[in-house]
């Protein structure tokens, strides 16, 4: 272990001990390591629509992709269709693989949302990053779901009634690609997953590991159309 490597997991510690702490993008984006979740929460109506619906704190969940010496990636579904997907190598809406750079500096800038990391104790192994790429490889492209399906998918969730994956919901991305990766069992559909489940306060049961607390991120820089 190098002290870089060190370092990291002294200031882990640190975020996991104090609870509602900040930290930097920069320095997030250092620590980034697949299976964390990014959470986001914003003040548009939508935003304020999902969390009512689903009683959660939150509006936008995603999944942090990292392989060896690539800039991270977050796995997520989302109406837009700015950035563009790494693993299609076009813009599209729906499910989509992108730089983590890209779409914090998107949904904290052009969306206005509130960003949240909450870091995976464990080192997943290769066999649970290839079930992650293979998850990508299945579902990138899916549409995202009109109002009314989301909606109907909710409903159907919460009686256990699994829905369609045709359309997917951001929280179905990564319930889905925890399923895939051994995080999650089938007990539950993917569409009875909703942002908020992936907040602390839900204590969402994983198969031997934990998430950390919510670490607020700050100075996230805006993202930049390539010309």
């Amino acid at each position: 272990m190098t002290d870089t490597d060190d370092a990291s997991r002294t200031r882990l510690r640190h975020h996991r001990d104090h609870p509602h702490s900040s930290m930097s993008f920069d320095e997030a984006a250092g620590l980034a390591r697949t299976g964390d979740v990014w959470l986001f929460r914003g003040t548009s109506t939508a935003d304020r629509a999902i969390r009512a619906f689903t009683n959660s704190p939150v509006n936008h969940v995603g999944m942090v992709i990292a392989l060896d010496d690539l800039p991270p990636l977050i796995w997520h579904a989302e109406l837009g269709k700015t950035i563009p997907d790494v693993w299609a190598g076009v813009t599209h809406r729906g499910t989509q693989l992108h730089r983590l750079a890209d779409a914090a500096g998107q949904w904290s800038h052009r969306y206005g949302q509130t960003a949240w990391m909450r870091q995976i104790d464990i080192d997943v192994t290769t066999e649970m990053e290839d079930a992650a790429i293979q998850t990508v490889a299945e579902f990138d492209g899916r549409t995202f779901p009109a109002t009314r399906s989301l909606a109907t998918g909710w409903v159907k969730g919460r009686i256990r009634r699994r829905s369609e994956l045709e359309t997917l919901f951001c929280a179905e991305v990564v319930a889905i690609t925890y399923e895939r990766m051994g995080l999650l069992d089938e007990k539950r559909p993917p569409n009875w997953y909703d942002p908020g489940k992936f907040w602390s306060g839900h204590r969402l049961e994983l198969h031997g590991a934990t998430l950390g607390p919510e670490i607020e991120i700050t100075d996230i820089p805006p993202f930049e159309l390539a010309t």
